[in-house]
């Protein structure tokens, strides 16, 4: 396991007297202030000492039901909101889109009053369009989680990630942070620009320019074509995933050289800061962008980041509840009013 600082065990607080969060969804990162980022890794923080206990089951959300909605298959998050969901006591439903009326041609806004005929209190969603979780939101009465949108955002993958590396590095503020490979078609590389730059990291994106979206450096972002030149200064190389089933054309001459080139071997880690953390949202395709020496190496912090994500969702379905109860109190009292 890479070096890390132990973290210090933090009372749940909010990060200004007054504080409140106020979404009832979780929609993408840009949505969010540095406080409201912060706030929910704080109580990730908290939910990991959850999940390490030998009772891990919280009560908080007895009687509620979480629909998981995903029309692209995922294995890594659907297992990690369900047990989320559980864990809090909630009645936790997966919906098989596969074999749903979805399937046999029902627009996604007769889904959405379907299922909100059933009075769920939360449902996740991930889809292959952009934009499909806000429109369910607008449609629903309950809270919405964006499970992943197209190659728009996927929230919570962001927010571990900050979560793994803030546990590890002390702070996610000043640390070098290199996002590697298919920015592109990556939902995962455009929330975790927006969330790292909110909290003051510096971000380097390092790709070949056939997988670069054009105008990447209005992120906010450093740009780079070369692994030799982006990853030397960095604290976090976070590789990607090479989304071929997503491309058109012929975006890399071939896998074997995409790797040669742009893949995370020994060698090229040796560039990056000593004890760089390598992360990698799953799921890996070894020996095409990250190799099986780093990725079960001594600097990976991988495996963590799915005990992170467990807990950064606790953290996230449990907060939009509560404020959705705080909403629904608030709207009932101007009406007896």
């Amino acid at each position: 396991m890479a070096q890390s600082k132990t973290p210090s065990p933090i009372e749940f607080e909010p990060p200004y007297p007054g504080y409140v969060f106020s979404h009832q969804h979780l929609l993408g990162i840009a949505d969010l202030s540095p406080h409201d980022i912060t706030h929910l890794l704080d109580r990730a923080h908290e939910a990991v000492s959850v999940s390490r206990q030998v009772e891990k089951k919280k009560v908080t959300l007895r009687g509620r039901t979480q629909i998981n909605l995903f029309f692209e298959s995922s294995t890594r998050t659907q297992s990690s909101f369900e047990l989320a969901g559980k864990r809090l006591g909630a009645d936790v439903m997966n919906m098989s889109v596969g074999s749903s009326s979805v399937k046999k041609g029902e627009t996604l806004i007769d889904t959405a009053m379907t299922l909100n005929a059933m009075q769920p209190d939360l449902l996740v969603v991930r889809h292959h369009s952009a934009g499909a979780a806000e429109l369910l939101a607008q449609k629903v009465g309950c809270s919405v989680i964006n499970a992943g949108d197209g190659a728009h955002e996927h929230p919570t993958q962001a927010l571990l990630d900050a979560l793994t590396i803030r546990r590890h590095l002390g702070s996610v503020e000043r640390q070098t942070v290199a996002i590697c490979g298919d920015i592109l078609h990556s939902r995962v590389a455009r929330s975790n620009i927006i969330l790292l730059n909110a909290l003051g990291a510096r971000v380097r994106v390092i790709a070949p320019s056939t997988l670069l979206p054009s105008g990447i450096e209005r992120l906010g972002v450093e740009v780079f074509n070369r692994m030799e030149d982006g990853l030397p200064g960095c604290d976090v190389v976070m590789m990607l995933r090479l989304q071929r089933e997503r491309m058109e054309g012929a975006l890399i001459p071939s896998v074997r050289e995409y790797f040669h080139y742009f893949g995370l071997d020994a060698k090229k880690l040796k560039m990056a800061n000593p004890n760089a953390l390598v992360m990698h949202p799953g799921p890996m395709n070894r020996g095409v962008e990250i190799s099986s020496e780093v990725a079960d190496g001594a600097q990976s912090v991988i495996q963590v980041q799915v005990e992170m994500g467990v807990a950064l969702r606790m953290a996230v379905i449990e907060t939009l509840i509560e404020t959705s109860d705080r909403l629904s109190q608030k709207r009932s009292h101007r009406s007896a009013v």
